[in-house]
């Protein structure tokens, strides 16, 4: 199976999706447990989520799980968020901190090296291309890197986590106007809540993309998926009527920064 799949658009904003992939190859799910096998940690749904809020958006989706390799950390290792708990580039465990390998069979060095190349290298270097051809066409490029994670999990953070997670790194992936108004919108949707730059400040997508200066924009938003899921439990199915209210939100969002990088472009 191919790393990633590509929906190429005219739009100037591009929609990264990392962690919507189910495909495990048969002999890294040979090691996993039962927790391994559940995928319970995916973006569920959120392709089908953003498919066609945005007519003419890119979309770069990487097909692999994020337990074969996160797509969305660090290709050294390096922890986006040091002394606080996270998971790793090649996952030894879920988002409540439970093995996800059978004893001795966790992956090594050289194995890990193995799916960089494999499945992390082709999705960043699909999504890298796409940017630079937009940025080519328009001048400007916005990456909005689409996630959704469970509204409680507390190994990862305390309490209930807010509908909408702004992440632009503190402000240094993208034009200030940029985060103002995807806040602002947020905010302002009714029987929703929102933080920016809160537990979730944007994964090394978000960090290693955004370069305002150059004209590469970059923005992340993490879901809480009571806002979209039937349950935040397998089998982890669409509701139709949340999703449709909340497609309403993110419509207005990538409609709003789409306009924005237009008249940035002179268009």
């Amino acid at each position: 199976m191919d790393p990633v799949e590509i929906v190429r658009g005219d739009s100037p904003v591009i929609l990264g999706l990392p962690h919507t992939g189910l495909y495990v190859p048969e002999a890294i799910e040979a090691g996993f447990n039962q927790t391994g096998k559940a995928l319970s940690d995916t973006d569920w749904n959120v392709h089908r989520l953003y498919d066609g809020v945005l007519p003419g958006a890119t979309q770069v989706r990487a097909t692999f799980h994020r337990y074969v390799i996160d797509a969305n950390r660090d290709p050294s290792g390096q922890s986006l968020y040091p002394g606080q708990n996270t998971t790793a580039l090649c996952p030894l465990t879920d988002f409540d901190d439970n093995p996800l390998y059978l004893p001795g069979k966790e992956p090594e060095a050289a194995e890990i090296e193995r799916r960089l190349e494999t499945f992390h290298a082709p999705y960043h270097a699909a999504l890298a291309e796409e940017i630079e051809r937009i940025r080519n066409r328009h001048g400007i490029a916005i990456l909005y890197d689409c996630h959704s994670i469970r509204s409680e999990c507390p190994f990862l953070f305390d309490g209930v986590l807010p509908d909408f997670n702004i992440g632009t790194n503190d402000g240094a992936t993208c034009d200030p106007e940029i985060e103002r108004m995807t806040a602002e919108i947020c905010a302002l949707a009714e029987g929703y809540t929102s933080t920016l730059n809160g537990r979730f400040k944007g994964g090394w997508t978000t960090r290693h993309y955004g370069r305002p200066e150059t004209g590469v924009h970059a923005i992340q938003m993490e879901l809480a998926q009571k806002t979209h899921l039937m349950t935040e439990s397998h089998p982890f199915e669409l509701d139709p009527l949340k999703a449709g209210r909340l497609r309403g939100v993110l419509a207005t969002i990538l409609s709003s920064l789409e306009q924005w990088a237009l008249e940035r472009a002179g268009r």
